[in-house]
Formats: C-alpha cells, sequence, structure tokens
C-alpha cells in the first residue's frame, strides 16, 4: 500500500531522492565505495557540498550578493546560541518574536550573551495566532523571528523592517515559498523540515555583517571560521548534506521556488477548505495566520475519533497525530508531498460526515 507521510520532521523527501541516496549508499559515482566511506576531503564530496552550496544561494536568489551558504551541524537549537555569538555586541541588545516553543528556546540562549527584549509574543492564545503592530527598538543589533511554526501551524506572511539586522529561523518553509531572501541579513534551517534528513543544518548568512561582536568566539560557533573552510572546519555530516543537495536540485529541476510554491498552495487550500467546509473539523490557527506547511485541526465531536483514526491509518495515511501542545491533528504538507496525497486525506475526512 502506498504511504502517505505527512510526518512534521524528519519529513517526507522526494521519491527520485531517496531512490538516488540509496544507491549511493552502495556505490557512489561508481567509484566502488559507499558515499558514507569516502573521505570528506576527496574530490567527490568536495564536489557535492560546493553543489549545495551553491545550490541553496541560487534557489533564494543570493548568488553573487555576498552571502555565504554553510552546511553545519547541531541542528537549529544550535543556531539559537551561534546567531548572538555572531551578531549581539559585547554587552548589546537583541528583540525576538515569540511565536512559539522553537522562538522560545532561541530567547532563552540569547539571554546567556546580553539582554533580549521580546518585542510582542502570542503565548496568551497558546501561539495560534502571529502578532502584529509591535515596535522593534532601534538600538538593537539584530531581530529573531521564526518564520513557520510547526506545532501550532502559523506562518508569517509579511515580514517587519528594522534598523538592525534581521534574522530568521526558516526551518520548516525554507524553499516552500517566494521571498524577497535579500533582505534577510541571516537565515538557517535545519534540513529535516524540508530540505533533507536530520543531521545537518542550512545558514545562509551575508559576510558583511560578520565580526563585528567585539567579543570572542569559540571556533566551532564562529561562522567567519566556517566560512574560510568552505564549511568543513571539522568533518561534515555527509549523507545528510548530500541528500540535501539531491532535493535542491530536484527542486530546481521542477522549476525552483516559484514552481513549488504553486504546488504548496494548492494543497493548503485543498485541506483548509475542507477544514472549513466540514462540520466535523476546526482549524486552531487564526485563519489569516495559516501555515502552508503544518495544517492544524480538531475533530469537533471525540466521540468519532477512533472511528476517523482507522480510517486514516487504513488509507495508508501516516503522521498526522497532533502535538501534545496543541492535540487533534497535524498534517504537514512539505514540498515533496503530493497533492494526491492531500486528497487522499480529504476524501477520509468527507467520508467521516456521511
Amino acid at each position: 500500500m502506498k504511504k502517505h507521510n505527512f510526518s512534521a520532521g524528519p519529513c517526507i523527501l522526494p521519491q527520485e531522492v531517496l531512490k538516488k541516496a540509496s544507491e549511493a549508499i552502495l556505490n557512489f559515482n561508481n567509484g566502488g565505495l559507499s558515499l558514507i566511506e569516502i573521505s570528506h576531503r576527496s574530490a567527490p564530496f568536495v564536489e557535492v557540498m560546493e553543489n549545495a552550496r551553491s545550490l541553496a544561494l541560487e534557489l533564494l536568489g543570493l548568488e553573487n550578493k555576498g552571502y555565504s551558504a554553510l552546511f553545519l551541524q547541531g541542528g537549529a537549537s544550535l543556531e539559537f546560541l551561534m546567531v548572538p555569538y555572531n551578531l549581539m555586541k559585547e554587552g548589546g541588545k537583541a528583540a525576538y518574536l515569540d511565536t512559539g516553543t522553537w522562538s522560545s528556546a532561541a530567547i532563552k540562549e540569547a539571554k546567556l550573551l546580553g539582554n533580549v527584549e521580546v518585542v510582542a509574543s502570542s503565548k496568551d492564545k497558546n501561539y495560534n495566532y502571529i502578532p502584529k503592530n509591535f515596535t522593534i527598538p532601534s538600538d538593537v543589533d539584530y531581530f529573531h523571528c521564526t518564520s513557520n511554526n510547526t506545532i501550532y501551524g502559523t506562518q508569517i506572511k509579511e515580514f517587519p523592517t528594522t534598523d538592525g539586522l534581521l534574522v530568521c529561523d526558516m526551518s520548516s518553509d525554507i524553499f516552500s515559498r517566494q521571498l524577497d531572501f535579500s533582505k534577510f541579513d541571516l537565515i538557517y534551517a535545519g534540513a529535516q523540515k524540508n530540505m533533507g534528513p536530520a543531521g545537518t543544518t542550512l545558514v545562509v548568512v551575508k559576510d558583511s555583517i560578520l565580526g563585528k561582536t567585539g567579543r570572542t568566539i569559540p571556533s566551532m560557533l564562529n561562522y567567519q571560521v566556517h566560512i574560510s573552510k568552505d564549511s568543513m572546519y571539522n568533518t561534515p555530516a555527509v549523507y545528510a548534506v548530500y541528500v540535501s543537495m539531491l532535493t535542491l536540485q530536484w527542486l530546481k529541476d521542477l522549476g525552483g521556488i516559484s514552481a513549488i510554491e504553486k504546488i504548496n498552495e494548492a494543497k493548503a487550500a485543498l485541506l483548509y477548505n475542507e477544514i472549513d467546509n466540514n462540520p466535523l473539523f476546526t482549524g486552531t490557527a487564526a485563519k489569516e495566520d495559516r501555515s502552508n506547511m503544518n495544517v492544524t485541526f480538531l475533530l469537533n465531536d471525540e466521540s468519532l475519533k477512533a472511528r476517523f483514526d482507522g480510517m486514516w491509518k487504513d488509507a495508508g495515511i501516516s503522521g498526522i497525530n497532533g502535538h501534545r501542545s496543541v492535540g487533534g491533528y497535524r498534517a504537514s504538507i512539505y514540498n515533496a508531498l503530493p497533492l494526491e496525497s492531500v486528497q487522499v486525506l480529504v476524501d477520509i475526512m468527507q467520508q467521516l460526515n456521511k
């Protein structure tokens, strides 16, 4: 039976990417060795790393614009610390927007290195909306936000302007929609949400903003060190970088971000339309802030839960149980999830209503 993978992360990947990645495990580039056996300093893998970094910048429209792309380790969670280390001046200050679990974690880490002002928060309503009309102080070194909130199903639709640097955690919606990425000074994203397997994190940073904090930065936490070593200061996550490269190439061949955005909008519209028109279900996120990546919803009549759960499991659907913070259901509809899989879920929801 075909499986429909709605997991929030590690996420679904394109079938052709999985096929190529599995072949590389046994025999990479017909060299007789596995991808995970070869030296990361060998020419074949250096080419992989260079291609991955180049594709990331190309897809974001940032090639030749003074940005570097890095594939690092530690997940987005390590970036919560690396960002203030590299951007917050000694005795400096940063502004943060609190829209969920991961932004709260980023705030906690930044407070270890300096003053942090939370300019707005949606915690008062269990993070089911994105705060609006807040003011970013003019004296901050940077403003940090999380573009998409996997747990709560919200997504920033319009980004604020700031006198400082603009930093964004795009772990769960990077490469999914068109934005003017040149407005951002630093973007980071764990690969496992929309780009590849767990184990590597993409960081895209404007070179000119680095080296200005006045603080001593440990080498492993210093973006400039990683840039100077072409993202291989230490042994990289070889397999995760390779699969990310394949996924980025898949996206480029598909037509890039503009092409996948149309598909993502169609998937989201199909599912949200069913949630809004089926009396058995209710969406949990404010409509104007709904995520096109993570759709969160509740079953209005809990007596139907056992039946509904049995129906979607029998249909080959996987990974739609909601996070414990919200309950209900969460359908993650990342780039590689086909429209047909969303239709299967919608069909089940309609059958439940009969």
